[in-house]
């Protein structure tokens, strides 16, 4: 198999969880960057990377980089790329295109000379002067910072957080892949009750179940590199049928989704039988003032509203005033609890052990970690 180099691509704060998954499936060759995480692979890698990252945003195979100013520079260091190894005759290529602090900076004059660059190549290899692009999607993108240019193609198609289990979805849904993120920080195990008191869709407890199954976020979808002519359809099967084996489906888990409206409780419910977790996840309306449990060191992990509207700040200051004191009631419990709102510890009530930035699509946000004590070892 070839050796390729690929991009997992993850929002701004959760690089290194991503970079500690790509650990966890065996890569040692990993870099991280702002928003991204390079790593060393294969063919089979792309499958791999596709169906197990929970967290990260798309995968992309790196075609090439270099240093570009001028127009010019970029037709030719496009051109120059190894075409010939990705793109069969019929490839559909579109080009897309970023640009942060460089002087090229016109993203269609971007899109229009890479494009152009890589028709030239695909002329010399093949022979032919016109491309019908009538077969498979190999998406491309051009991306500028500093006026270092990274070429690459995705892998992935729609972004890895489209899991393929949620058709229904509240108001304000939560990213899947910014959920799996939040569990994963809390270093929740599986063994340990989880609660969500401000379920929603349900996607936290779902990607938990999952996590605690060891489910591949990725197997009940499609990915645009299955069609590829240089991945084999042998090997998207093999790593399925690999990954299929891995779930543990008699693993008891002990997870609990509340929502005060119950008509949102029943979405997340479908969407937990979509997820085909149904049966480890208890979802009921019930409001966080009446939340409570006899469990011990269990797990508090919630996106509650963020009063991002003025109208909305004082009644979210009071929900997070009950969570505080609801909360404080499970003594032995961690709670990890995600907001924009600046005044969250105040209203709440306790200052966090530890808190981490991270953004819920474009709003910055705090990732609030309340550390409970740790229960005794067995043996004491």
């Amino acid at each position: 198999m070839a050796k390729l180099e690929l991009i997992a691509t993850s929002t701004f704060g959760i690089e290194s969880i991503v970079a500690r998954e790509l650990k966890e499936l065996g890569y040692d060759n990993v870099a991280v960057e702002n928003g991204k995480v390079t790593f060393i692979g294969n063919e089979e890698s792309i499958c791999e990377t596709n169906l197990w990252l929970r967290c990260a945003d798309r995968v992309y195979l790196k075609v090439g980089e270099f240093k570009a100013t001028s127009f010019e520079e970029l037709f030719q260091q496009v051109k120059a790329l190894p075409w010939e190894n990705y793109l069969p005759v019929d490839a559909r290529f579109p080009v897309n295109a970023k640009s942060v602090k460089s002087q090229l900076f016109s993203l269609s004059d971007i899109q229009a000379i890479s494009k152009k660059a890589i028709v030239e190549k695909m002329k010399e290899i093949y022979f032919k002067d016109w491309f019908e692009e009538t077969g498979a999607e190999y998406p491309i993108m051009v991306s500028s910072l500093k006026d270092k240019v990274t070429v690459s193609i995705d892998t992935s198609g729609a972004g890895l957080h489209k899991r393929g289990y949620r058709e229904a979805q509240g108001e304000a849904p939560l990213k899947e892949t910014l959920a799996a993120a939040m569990i994963k920080i809390s270093r929740w195990r599986s063994d340990r009750t989880l609660i969500d008191p401000l379920c929603g869709s349900g996607t936290i407890a779902i990607e938990a179940a999952m996590i605690g199954r060891n489910i591949a976020p990725g197997l009940n979808r499609s990915f645009i590199s299955e069609k590829w002519d240089f991945i084999s359809e042998d090997l998207w099967k093999k790593t399925k049928k690999e990954a299929y084996k891995a779930i543990e489906y008699d693993k008891d888990l002990d997870i609990y989704g509340y929502d005060i409206d119950g008509r949102v409780a029943k979405i997340a419910m479908e969407n937990s039988i979509e997820a085909g977790v149904d049966d480890c996840i208890h979802f009921q309306k019930r409001p966080v003032s009446q939340l409570s449990s006899k469990k011990k060191y269990g797990y508090i992990i919630c996106n509650p509203p963020y009063g991002e509207r003025l109208s909305e700040k004082k009644e979210v200051e009071k929900l997070y005033k009950e969570m505080g004191r609801v909360f404080s009631g499970l003594d032995t419990w961690s709670y990890y609890i995600l907001t924009s709102h600046e005044g969250f510890q105040e209203a709440f009530g306790k200052k966090a052990n530890k808190n981490r930035k991270l953004y819920n699509g474009r709003i910055k946000c705090y990732y609030y970690q309340y550390f409970g004590p740790r229960p005794p070892r067995r043996n004491e």
